[in-house]
């Protein structure tokens, strides 16, 4: 016990000495677990405690750890041809193979893919791709991007600017020209409906009158995330996607479907628009595609789109590029992860096991300070309030957010918060003695770190 001990702090101080951490702030870095090992939805941390992987990892490890298919496929590759360059024609098989995949899984109109390495370059590459669309087609205005409030796109520079979290923005100011945001259909505290709207009909005028308002002819794509994941795990009413895929068709607006997150059996579905019958004109993709075992993403493009880049003359090609993409051993991971998503089941899997996930959490509503809950999928939001009757948040000063997450430490789950939100989106293969255990945690937790005068 004491060599253990030893170790972890020597780790530490290496850690604090030569890693910058993402969204790192030292002062909140000291004690923080690091990881050695993982089986399923279990981690172990240098110390040999166990823990549940509330969050899938950072919401991709869909086929959890340890899966040594994975690491098979990996080295077999490796072995035969780690890397080569996809520039300008040059191929390789697993790319070729994992592309025809993504083809048949995805969405009937998308059946071109351009890889990248994640789902900020995902991101950057779509919103690329819908301003080459539109300058192709002669509309060389078309710029503008529309995004949503508590929506995460990624942290590079443009994808920042997209992204709706205030809290990212400050210190890297100013943002990319060119990026709006509107509100999202966050029913628990939505307050724009005129009379007789639906939140879903109220949130996609939103949409409308920001086209107008920005110029039609100046307004390249809205990206939307079909479950907002990191701003909360925000649900849409089913009314809202359907709307927002008419009034984007109509206006000449690009659909760009960001399932980073949501994709590769996330919410019960392979993919998530899927849920509401409609079809993006740009899909981002990463995380899940591999469960993370290799840094992959990408997006998908309309039949449309990609014969308006095939079919420009040569001195007005694509050019867009990253040393990574179509990187031979990354596509065989994502091969035979999405053989094992198949072979088990897993998106089913994810609709079951996210009913009773989301079931078990509403069992919670008979604690004060929970104030929503919801989820589709495996995705599920605890949303705690000071004043239920009232949706009164708390104050921010009081942490409550983080004093839960660390009661829920303390109790062997490892997940994450955004303010006083619980989001969970553990493995897919997650069991459901598993999945009963986080709810227990959840609401031990709850019930630790509220202040008593909620309690009460």
């Amino acid at each position: 016990m004491v060599q253990k001990r030893v170790d972890y702090q020597a780790l530490a101080r290496s850690d604090q000495r030569h890693l910058l951490h993402p969204l790192h702030h030292p002062s909140q870095h000291q004690g923080a677990p690091i990881w050695v090992a993982g089986e399923g939805a279990i981690m172990r941390d240098v110390h040999g405690r166990e823990f549940l992987d509330g969050l899938g990892g950072l919401w991709n490890v869909n086929v959890g750890h340890g899966r040594r298919e994975l690491a098979e496929a990996a080295a077999q590759q490796m072995s035969t041809l780690a890397y080569c360059s996809s520039y300008a024609g040059s191929a390789n098989v697993p790319a070729i193979r994992l592309a025809e995949r993504l083809a048949e899984l995805a969405y009937p109109s998308l059946n071109t893919v351009y890889f990248a390495s994640g789902g900020a370059e995902s991101n950057e590459s779509a919103f690329k791709t819908a301003r080459f669309y539109w300058k192709a087609r002669g509309k060389p205005d078309k710029v503008k991007v529309i995004s949503r409030y508590y929506a995460y796109h990624g942290v590079t520079l443009a994808t920042m600017s997209a992204t709706g979290m205030p809290a990212y923005w400050p210190m890297f100011e100013p943002r990319v020209p060119g990026f709006v945001h509107i509100d999202p259909p966050y029913s628990y505290y939505f307050n724009k409906a005129k009379p007789g709207e639906t939140v879903g009909q109220a949130a996609a005028r939103l949409l409308e009158e920001a086209i107008l308002r920005e110029g039609p002819d100046t307004v390249a794509a809205f990206i939307a995330e079909p479950v907002q994941g990191a701003g909360g795990v925000i649900v849409p009413p089913d009314d809202y996607f359907p709307q927002v895929r008419e009034i984007c068709s109509r206006y000449d607006v690009l659909l760009i479907a960001d399932e980073v997150i949501t994709g590769f059996g996330r919410t019960g579905e392979w993919f998530a628009l899927t849920h509401w019958d409609i079809e993006p004109d740009i899909m981002s993709f990463a995380k899940g595609v591999t469960s993370g075992y290799l840094p992959l993403g990408g997006i998908l493009i309309s039949d449309e789109i990609a014969e308006v880049i095939n079919g420009v003359p040569p001195e007005r090609r694509w050019m867009h590029a990253y040393t990574y993409s179509g990187h031979p051993t990354c596509c065989a991971v994502g091969l035979k992860n999405l053989e094992i998503i198949e072979r088990e089941g897993l998106v089913q899997r994810a609709a079951e096991g996210g009913k009773r996930l989301l079931q078990g959490l509403s069992t919670l509503y008979s604690l004060p300070a929970v104030g929503e809950v919801r989820g589709l999928g495996m995705m599920a939001a605890v949303e705690l309030v000071a004043d239920r009757e009232v949706k009164k948040p708390f104050d921010p000063a009081q942490k409550v957010g983080e004093r839960v997450y660390r009661a829920m430490f303390e109790r062997g789950l490892f997940t994450r918060t955004r303010g006083d939100v619980i989001c969970l989106a553990p493995p897919l293969v997650t069991t459901d003695a598993q999945l009963d255990r986080i709810v227990q945690i959840v609401g031990e937790a709850i019930e630790a770190a509220v202040p008593s005068e909620v309690r009460a």
